[in-house]
């Protein structure tokens, strides 16, 4: 395998430049299925795991914290904790009251996710979504206390805006606090204004390392979707109506004409865009069948070239 690991921010971990989103595990991926994608992927030689605590509450029956289940039992089973870097959140509601950053829920939440998870540590653990009505001081400290007591590696934050991250950078740089070392954000070739105009030069500025969420546009930018009435009856249907228009078009037009020159499938052309921009560390997709997992292997194979690349960044204009 050419590819070399990316440190996440200064954290000292180390990862390849692709990592398996695990919100599919217990919605669309059953158990017996999770853990053959997860076996695949890290036989490939693949080492970031990315899920939160709250994955898969939004299925019908589910109550949260299921995708962590299936990981841990994935772990215990695998016998490769020491080789997976797992990346898990925290502060999103999991129930009445359940929810947030303050010191108390996040030392209630770890408990639950290291239980779930199997493991005495989490690698990189991350606020899930910023959270306005508790000082950053008193999340920081958390998270310090978790660092010390060697339940946490390091910490990342996850759906913040650059002025808010900027804050919390700086709080951390002071004694007794610990630094975000990562962000995790909405970035693909579609939705790229708001990353590169506003969290792109504070990313690059600090240091942080950069994971991509909905990296493949929620499906999009597979080519599957080519018009309205190819999201009947898709699972992810609300979430892909927003990219069927001109713009979205164009891009998979520029999506096909590289796959059928680099002789590959337009997902994997989208991910290899990703992982060729500078700053990102490592896009998340996730796969809910082999076909799609072994296209995202492939895509960290590809090298698309110059021209390439500028066809696909023109495209994507904003």
């Amino acid at each position: 395998m050419k590819m070399k690991k990316r440190q996440i921010g200064n954290s000292g971990l180390k990862v390849y430049p692709f990592a398996f989103g695990g919100n599919v595990f217990g919605w669309t991926v059953d158990e017996a299925l999770s853990f053959r994608l997860l076996d695949v992927f890290t036989a490939a030689g693949f080492n970031l795991v990315d899920t939160a605590d709250s994955y898969s509450k939004w299925v019908p029956g589910n109550r949260g914290g299921e995708s962590e289940t299936i990981i841990g039992k994935w772990l215990k089973r695998s016998g490769r904790r020491k080789d997976i870097i797992i990346a898990t959140k925290v502060g999103s509601e999991m129930g009445p009251g359940e929810k947030g950053l303050s010191k108390s829920y996040i030392q209630r939440a770890v408990e639950k996710s290291l239980k779930r998870l199997q493991t005495d540590y989490i690698d990189l653990y991350q606020s899930h979504f910023d959270d306005p009505d508790t000082p950053m001081e008193e999340t920081l400290e958390a998270y310090d206390q978790l660092i010390r007591q060697g339940k946490v590696r390091a910490i990342g934050a996850s759906n913040y805006t650059a002025e808010r991250l900027s804050q919390a950078v700086d709080i951390g740089r002071q004694p007794g606090y610990p630094r975000y070392q990562s962000l995790q954000t909405l970035y693909n070739l579609y939705d790229r204004r708001d990353y590169e105009t506003n969290l792109e030069p504070l990313c690059k500025k600090e240091g942080l390392g950069v994971l991509t969420y909905f990296s493949l546009a929620s499906g999009f930018l597979t080519g599957k979707y080519m018009s309205e009435d190819n999201l009947a009856g898709s699972a992810r249907a609300e979430m892909v109506r927003k990219y069927v228009n001109e713009r979205g078009f164009r891009i998979l037009k520029a999506l096909d004409q590289v796959s059928k020159k680099l002789n590959s499938k337009p997902a994997c052309v989208a991910l290899a865009w990703l992982i060729a921009r500078p700053g990102i560390t490592a896009p998340i997709a996730s796969a809910s069948n082999m076909e799609q997992l072994n296209d995202l292997i492939d895509a960290t194979k590809l090298e698309p070239d110059h021209s390439s690349l500028q066809l696909l960044d023109k495209a994507s204009a904003y």
